[in-house]
């Protein structure tokens, strides 16, 4: 089952547009605040310039980019009662990680810009929702004279969410140990998932650096452990409408190396604990997607169940020594260019050759 990020804001924050740039799903913007309740999923290939410089290497017959799905959650309707709030829950449970999608401009009914005041709107409910995941179980354990205990430390570690989230702090705030996390690894916890903070700004504001509540945003994302990514939406939508040449000019021009949408990507596969792999030749270049940790052996079986099963050896290069050296055969010169057991963790960028006997 492919991991998923679930993209959250209140209605009219662009998410359903950062959604279309990423997918190209050409979904109607402002659906939801119309009374939409249905998800939208699509899928976004992340960008990556290693798969660029091994394409211009050996020159393939194709190319291909890791990709991940992406949901576009129905806004929390302000004011929408228990139905808008379950119906936004329900499609929160479902994602791994979740981005949030915060307005940092002017909308067409003159709002006022409140960030922080957005933020809470959807923590909110995120911390209510486990709050009460927390007393349902902890009276369920406590019924009857027997305690009904998943693990050992699970009462302790309930507890010690309780605590957390009475302070108004999602619980990524806190690291938890080992025996802490098998303990309650059966409960699906809105404010544990990955969240990456999307602070959708003016064009003016994304050039100058400035926005409405600065310091207090940051303060709170690096308090929580929360990635945070300013994008402008709209200039996004001008980049994606532009010639390539155009576009090179206009992103040089406002001294921008990588698209918004492409650091939009890469934030949400790097929170979903994601990390590629690559593979190369003259039939394809390829991205595969793996979960950080994982060893060779299993790392093969991405690629084929056979591979995994008769897995040899791995034979690896990782991608800055490659780049660096310029060729496969320099790299061999130098050392390189390493022969790998099936207990080797794979790491990000390792450009693979499996070999195997069945």
């Amino acid at each position: 089952m492919a991991l998923t990020c679930g993209i959250i804001g209140l209605p009219l924050s662009g998410k359903t547009t950062l959604f279309n740039l990423l997918t190209n799903a050409g979904i109607q913007t402002g659906a939801y605040s119309m009374g939409k309740t249905a998800a939208n999923i699509g899928h976004v290939s992340v960008p990556d310039s290693r798969l660029d410089f091994l394409t211009e290497m050996y020159h393939p017959k194709k190319t291909t980019f890791a990709q991940i799905e992406i949901i576009d959650i129905p806004g929390l309707q302000q004011g929408g009662g228990a139905k808008s709030a379950n119906e936004f829950l329900t499609a929160v449970r479902d994602a791994d990680a979740l981005a949030q999608v915060v307005r940092v401009f002017e909308n067409a009914a003159g709002e006022e810009i409140d960030i922080m005041h957005d933020i809470e709107e959807i923590n909110t409910e995120l911390l209510l929702a486990d709050m009460a995941l927390v007393e349902t179980r902890l009276d369920r354990i406590n019924q009857g004279n027997k305690k009904k205990l998943e693990h050992p430390q699970e009462e302790a570690t309930l507890q010690k969410c309780r605590e957390i989230l009475d302070e108004g702090r999602p619980l990524s705030s806190v690291q938890f140990d080992e025996d802490e996390l098998d303990a309650i690894h059966h409960i699906t916890f809105m404010t544990m998932k990955p969240m990456l903070l999307v602070l959708n700004l003016s064009d003016d504001m994304l050039a100058s650096g400035e926005y409405p509540q600065k310091d207090e945003v940051q303060a709170y994302a690096a308090e929580n452990n929360i990635e945070l990514l300013c994008i402008s939406a709209q200039m996004e939508e001008e980049i994606g409408q532009m010639e390539p040449e155009d576009r090179a000019i206009f992103m040089e021009e406002l001294g921008i190396t990588e698209s918004g949408i492409a650091r939009m990507a890469q934030a949400v596969y790097a929170q979903l604990g994601l990390i590629s792999f690559l593979t190369a030749g003259e039939d394809e270049v390829r991205a595969w997607t793996i979960r950080k940790g994982i060893n060779a052996k299993a790392a093969a079986g991405k690629i084929h169940s056979d591979i995994e099963r008769g897995f040899i050896r791995a034979e690896t290069i990782a991608f800055a020594d490659l780049e660096a050296l310029g060729s496969v055969a320099a790299a061999r010169d130098k050392g390189k260019y390493r022969l790998e057991g099936k207990e080797y963790i794979v790491q990000d960028g390792d450009i693979i050759n499996f070999r195997f006997n069945v």
